[in-house]
């Protein structure tokens, strides 16, 4: 089973992002979960979401503690709550919408001993201010994850936010999606080449 922790403030899609990513692996024959962790929280307010994907029937239903992926939303996050506990090291996965490294994030030390190729850097919310024309990062983030972690191809990706929108919106995600997916794979590589 691999499962995947999302965080950010409300109204930046958190939720809708799990959605999609369960979509996502469904569309591909997997077993999929997406729930969200909240009270009455408002715009802006932290807020959790979690995925787990499985080849098998999924029976837990409680909150992620361990993750093998965070998908951060909200880099000022970072500051405020623990988004990075319990996170399985040093394989697991960081994925945070912001043009800072890890180093400038002040999270060197807690990813020195991790796999550089699983840590990613992606401006979310600037691909979706360009394609969709809203601060949303849920959608390029969820291209970013296909393309990090490989167990979501691109395709399912765009048909899951097919599923979720229409018209000149799915255009814009589908784009967004698209070019972070493309700049993820380049980044990838690019860690890839240089430690060949």
């Amino acid at each position: 089973m691999f499962q995947v922790r999302i965080h950010g403030r409300g109204g930046q899609g958190v939720v809708t992002g799990a959605e999609m990513l369960s979509i996502a692996a469904f569309l591909e024959g997997r077993h999929a979960q997406a729930f969200p962790s909240f009270g009455s929280e408002r715009t802006g307010a932290p807020v959790v979401a979690f995925c787990r994907l499985d080849d098998r029937e999924i029976r837990l239903r409680e909150p992620i503690m361990q993750p093998d992926a965070l998908i951060i939303q909200d880099p000022t996050l970072l500051h405020q709550v623990d988004v990075l506990s319990g996170l399985k090291r040093p394989d697991g996965y960081i994925l945070i919408n912001t043009n800072k490294s890890f180093a400038q994030l002040g999270l060197a030390d807690f990813v020195k001993d991790m796999r550089a190729d699983r840590l990613l850097a992606l401006p979310a919310t600037e691909l979706s201010l360009k394609h969709v024309g809203r601060p949303v990062p849920n959608v390029p983030l969820l291209g970013g994850f296909a393309a990090a972690s490989g167990l979501i191809s691109l395709a399912s990706v765009v048909a899951a936010i097919k599923d979720k929108f229409s018209g000149k919106v799915a255009d814009g995600n589908i784009a967004a999606a698209t070019e972070a997916y493309n700049l993820v794979k380049d980044a990838t590589n690019a860690k890839e080449a240089s430690h060949a």
